[in-house]
């Protein structure tokens, strides 16, 4: 049978069970994870006067679990059952929310901080299982059309999310919001009772946790293209942790707009996103066909933004770079993702992603660390040129991955650099 026959074997993406259900299921956990952010947000605020110290605690708990746990959480996901993983995920986030409901019906206010640290920290073992199921049970050649709609779902959230939490804050108040949150965890873990089962093989259950660790390392290490993205990630979170906190300047001193209008530059880059994702969506076989290409002008025009917005003084042109970042994002991620998925071995996505994932995200933090000296240092518009260079040499790199035409699922695991192992455990 021949490649370009195998679709039309498949029933379409929207009535495939699985897709179906991880969708509805992330629709779900976006709703709770805005409604939480705001909710927090602003109970905190209201809590301690507006403290920076405590506003930023926050940010902090939320990113602090991906370098403690990725890895780790990675790697227990390839050891359990995908299902059970995804189902106890939701399910432990609900339960602390109510003993955070219950400590602060003592007095114990600062118990909200212990939710965000709850929910990073389990986040990092059920991620990785939603992308072992679309792995497992997404046909190879709706892969990028599955990604393309659940990142699309995430862009939406971008735009509407502020404000529905918004609006269930202030109209229940804190503790309804918090029912509110847990009910949306549990109808989740609810309506994933209905994935299939997936337990994982015999040679990953005779293993220890310490031996899977070091077969995810070595996994990647043989890998040249997942070498090649661990320096990609490192670049472009670097380049985005030195501009994401100073965006506020651009306003300040490029444009001359008062602080508070940034959030209408936020929504033009979720629309771009939305878009991005839509037309991913709609282009997904001829993008994985050019993805290389793909990925080497999409940062090539993120580079360029960049460099754009930080030289324009008119408004419009600085929003409507915001709109094409949004959408080149969009793009790449959506191509990064649907690479990864058929590339890594089923066996090894949440180790993969356990390694990789808190590399892009040490790079934002350290590049936001560094972007007020820098700045202060040179100026605004160096330090954005530093960041626009950076994107570029990620473009530059990019140039070295090796998409080859029909990329196969891996199930012996050759093509990926899987190591040589006896009796290994296919997908």
């Amino acid at each position: 049978m021949s490649h370009s026959s195998i679709p039309h074997n498949h029933p379409p993406l929207w009535r495939n069970r699985v897709f179906q259900i991880v969708a509805f299921a992330d629709l779900l956990q976006q709703l709770a994870i805005w409604t939480r952010n705001i909710a927090l947000l602003f109970y905190v605020m209201e809590m301690t006067g507006n403290d920076p110290v405590a506003v930023s605690l926050l940010t902090m708990f939320e990113y602090l679990p991906i370098f403690i746990f990725s890895f780790i959480g990675g790697t227990f996901a390839d050891r359990w059952n995908p299902k059970k993983t995804v189902i106890a995920g939701d399910t432990l986030s609900a339960a602390s929310i109510g003993i955070i409901m219950l400590c602060m019906m003592s007095g114990l206010w600062q118990a909200v901080f212990v939710a965000t640290i709850v929910s990073a920290v389990v986040s990092q073992f059920s991620q990785p299982s939603s992308s072992i199921l679309f792995k497992k049970h997404v046909p190879e050649e709706q892969v990028g059309l599955a990604v393309s709609i659940t990142q699309g779902l995430m862009s939406i959230f971008v735009i509407v999310g502020p404000m529905i939490g918004t609006a269930i804050y202030t109209t229940l108040g804190i503790q309804y919001s918090l029912f509110v949150l847990m009910g949306l965890f549990l109808f989740a873990a609810f309506i994933q009772l209905g994935l299939p089962s997936s337990e994982r093989s015999l040679e990953v259950a005779q293993s220890t946790v310490v031996q899977d660790m070091v077969e995810g390392f070595r996994y990647v290490k043989q890998n040249r293209n997942l070498v090649v993205i661990a320096a990609i990630f490192t670049l472009i979170g670097l380049a985005v942790g030195i501009i994401q906190p100073l965006d506020v300047y651009i306003l300040i001193e490029r444009l001359g707009l008062d602080k508070e209008n940034l959030q209408w530059f936020y929504a033009v880059s979720g629309i771009g996103m939305l878009l991005g994702g839509l037309l991913a969506a709609a282009l997904s076989s001829r993008i994985q066909r050019f993805a290389k290409t793909v990925m080497f002008l999409g940062l090539l025009i993120l580079a360029a933004s960049i460099v754009f917005e930080v030289l324009s003084r008119w408004a419009l042109v600085t929003a409507s770079m915001r709109f094409f970042v949004g959408i080149t994002e969009a793009f790449l991620q959506i191509v990064l993702s649907t690479f990864m998925i058929k590339l890594v071995h089923a066996d090894y996505i949440g180790r993969t992603n356990g390694i990789l994932a808190p590399l892009m995200t040490g790079g934002v933090l350290i590049g936001s660390g560094a972007a007020g000296l820098l700045m202060t240092s040179t100026s605004l518009m160096t330090t954005f040129f530093i960041s626009a260079a950076l994107v570029a040499a990620a473009a530059c790199i990019s140039l070295r991955l090796s998409f080859p035409s029909g990329l196969s699922t891996n199930e012996s695991g050759t093509e990926a650099g899987l190591p040589k192992k006896e009796s290994l455990p296919t997908a």
